[in-house]
């Protein structure tokens, strides 16, 4: 695979980004423009994928994705078949490419820091620094834009079609992703979305400065071509109800999401000036995709506290900076985590240590082990929040005498504490039942209580990554498929490559 010593010779490199003064007047992407490396830079990216004898790459991803044959045809300059193999176990990888953490990269062999050297004994020179994975990401990212360029990737409905309908609820990752397997299976598939336009919180909760959202667009675009039916705009529940729905299609696959955001039970909650982030983030979205004129919520010249340092949080946190705000502070409950992994935490587990996303090197204050203990108001209006110095443990730290909080002056309060599971409205109704975290109880074919309705991603696993989603939406399409059909599905399997 690659070059055997691309790995001694080449160091890692991934995109560049725009300057933080530049990016900071826009809602682009903050990667430079081409989006990636450069092609030469691309192929040694590629190159330093060795033949590790075990690809523990294949097990980081929850695609299965098989990124050393894809890096591998980088490598040797056959960027078509790049991309077939990529598009065999990833239905968007233009945007696992721009949103995903990159859990595969975490567990590439590469990833591995060796030993650190004796003190005063210098590092052998040409050897690779600690840390340096293939930049997968950035490779993944390079094949897909250059496919799209290229005219590469086309629409491919069925050659032929079944007499099944099947309903997709969500126009999300899951949504999207079991919709064009389930039609490349034959089966006529109707998506129903509840908002204006398509993509879920692809297009609603993520900013255009991580994903602009002409790339769910063209995507839309090839699905539509290949006869999948999207219906925005329909509050399935209301009209039509979740039975009617049911009685209207041989099979239902729920793919609604985790949308009820977790809560801030504190004295002061009821002020003015709190808001939740998704609601933030969905009301400047709206902005930039043309469907509002103003944002509801704009913080231009305002003291902002951000509650939550996960995605969610720095997603407000770059969101808060283009709009101006006179200053931000993201607070987060836990202590910082280490620089490096700790002993508990070995490779190739996903590493729990020190990260600073782009919108957090743009500016604003990142405060650690820190909990909101009230808020304070004037004329029902936010002004402060207190809180205390937390231990690991969650007790509080005496930052002086005994008892004494810390007060922070705040206009805007913006909570991202995370998600508790789907909606419920209308799930019992349909004969869903919730498992004992509130999520859609599922078994393993990814099948609900309610006779014919499936569900996959956060919906019923809980918040969390888009690769997740597409991963379980590949699965969950390849047993209603086979629910449908009363045989064995033609659909791949978990890193299955039929394109060879």
């Amino acid at each position: 695979m690659g070059k055997p010593t691309g790995f001694i010779e080449w160091p890692r490199l991934v995109p560049k980004k725009r300057a933080i003064g530049e990016r900071l007047r826009d809602w682009r992407e903050v990667d430079a423009p081409t989006g990636m490396l450069e092609s030469d830079s691309l192929r040694t990216q590629a190159g330093r994928c060795m033949d590790c004898g075990i690809p523990f790459c294949h097990q980081g991803c929850p695609l299965g994705n098989l990124i050393p044959e894809f890096a591998d045809l980088v490598w040797k300059d056959r960027w078509r078949d790049a991309h077939a193999r990529l598009a065999s176990t990833n239905n968007f990888p233009e945007l696992t490419g721009r949103l995903c953490p990159a859990p595969c990269e975490a567990a590439c062999v590469l990833s591995i820091d060796p030993a650190p050297p004796r003190p005063g004994a210098a590092r052998t020179p040409g050897s690779p620094a600690p840390g340096q994975p293939v930049a997968i990401e950035a490779i993944e990212k390079a094949i897909v834009e250059r496919a799209f360029a290229e005219g590469w990737i086309v629409p491919q409905p069925p050659r032929a079609r079944t007499s099944k309908r099947v309903a997709v609820v969500g126009s999300g990752p899951a949504g999207l992703a079991a919709a064009q397997q389930l039609n490349r299976a034959g089966h006529t598939v109707t998506v129903y979305e509840a908002a204006a336009r398509p993509g879920g919180l692809l297009r609603y909760g993520i900013p255009d400065f991580k994903l602009e959202k002409h790339i769910i667009d063209r995507r839309i675009a090839v699905l539509e071509a290949e006869g999948v039916e999207l219906r925005c705009g329909v509050a399935v529940g209301r009209d039509p109800t979740w039975p009617a729905l049911r009685a209207a299609h041989d099979a239902v696959v729920l793919a609604i999401g985790a949308t009820r955001a977790r809560d801030l039970a504190v004295p002061g909650r009821e002020l003015s000036g709190v808001v939740l982030a998704m609601d933030y983030l969905a009301d400047q979205n709206a902005v930039v995709g043309g469907e509002r004129a103003a944002a509801a919520h704009d913080v231009r010249g305002q003291h902002v506290v951000i509650l939550g340092g996960g995605d969610t949080g720095s997603d407000c946190l770059g969101t808060a900076l283009r709009q101006k705000a006179a200053s931000v502070t993201q607070i987060e409950l836990l202590p910082a985590p280490p620089p490096t992994r700790a002993d508990a935490n070995p490779w190739p587990t996903w590493p729990y240590v020190f990260r600073t996303s782009s919108s957090q090197e743009e500016g604003g204050e990142r405060t650690f082990a820190f909990r909101t203990t009230h808020l304070e108001g004037e004329a029902g209006r936010l002004v402060a929040l207190h809180g205390v110095r937390v231990d690991a443990a969650g007790a509080p730290v005496d930052a002086g005498s005994p008892g004494e909080t810390v007060r922070l002056p705040v206009d805007t309060l913006i909570l991202a504490l995370g998600f508790t599971g789907p909606d419920p409205a209308g799930l019992a109704e349909l004969g869903v039942a919730l498992d004992a975290r509130g999520n859609i109880a599922v078994d393993a074919r990814y099948a609900t209580t309610a006779p014919g309705v499936f569900c996959a991603g956060d919906a019923h696993r809980g918040a969390s990554l888009i690769v997740w989603a597409i991963a379980e939406a590949r699965e969950l399409a390849r047993h209603v498929d086979e629910s449908l059909r009363h045989e064995r599905s033609s659909l791949p399997t978990r890193g299955q490559d039929l394109s060879f």
